[in-house]
């Protein structure tokens, strides 16, 4: 649904550490989510990968949007657990996520995220999260801060 990714794509330009990394929603719908973030000097830690914070933004951004995909708008992730599986060294990274059961109000969400070196995909991280509907956000306008 061309209306849906288009509307992800706003979400994601509102995000000023998403613009930051220069992330790109790729796909958007209720079976599968792709982020892309690429990669570079700026991205990598002290021993020449990429940083583990990067790895962890794309894995969570897409366990959201999945989430979100199932949930309707307005959604946050309530946990995640990431295992990193091997150093991201490359030119991007593909962050694929979907859905593994939705109630009304959360969601269970998988993320595999894969680094682009050349024409190859490598899988250097999967996440699990619980992705949660916020109350009163069903728009998907940030909630109002709390102080």
């Amino acid at each position: 649904m061309e209306n849906m990714l288009e509307f992800g794509r706003q979400i994601l330009a509102a995000q000023g550490f998403s613009r930051l990394l220069k992330a790109e929603l790729v796909s958007w719908s209720e079976d599968l989510t792709e982020l892309r973030v690429p990669l570079s000097e700026d991205t990598k830690q002290h021993l020449g990968m990429t940083h583990g914070g990067v790895i962890c933004y794309a894995a969570d951004n897409a366990l959201t949007y999945a989430g979100g995909a199932v949930l309707g708008a307005g959604v946050v992730t309530g946990e995640l657990k990431i295992n990193y599986i091997r150093p991201a060294i490359g030119s991007a990274l593909i962050a694929r996520a979907s859905a593994l059961h939705a109630g009304r109000t959360q969601a269970v969400v998988r993320c595999d995220v894969f680094v682009v070196d050349g024409e190859t995909e490598k899988l250097c991280a999967t996440a699990l999260g619980t992705i949660r509907k916020v109350e009163g956000a069903g728009d998907g306008s940030p909630p109002a801060h709390r102080s």
